[in-house]
């Protein structure tokens, strides 16, 4: 699921879910994502924070130079993601889960 971002939806499937970060990732040259913090929120739940890097393909933006700071929310059980929820927007994600910066 992506909260927010440029395509925010809901997939399933292992299928779905690659065509979905393929549609979104096109618009970008050389995305990566990078952790800042690993946050334990309870025994099912884990919040990556991570910033974002690269170029946007038509503009030419350094993705860097907007400090595009979000997170990612994984879902665990029995040591295997369930669910993946993905934020580009980090205060919206401290917003949704009701947690402080």
């Amino acid at each position: 699921m992506a909260a927010d971002g440029p395509e925010p939806g809901s997939w399933t499937g292992v299928a779905a879910m690659a065509e979905a970060w393929r549609e979104a990732l096109s618009a970008f040259e050389d995305l990566r994502c990078e952790a800042d913090e690993y946050r334990a929120l309870d025994d099912e739940r884990v919040l990556v924070l991570m910033r974002f890097r690269g170029r946007g393909k038509t503009s030419g933006l350094e993705v860097g130079e907007i400090q595009m700071k979000g997170a990612n929310l994984f879902h665990l059980r029995d040591r295997k993601v369930t669910r993946l929820v993905t934020y580009w927007d980090r205060e919206r994600t401290f917003a949704d889960l009701g947690l402080e910066e």
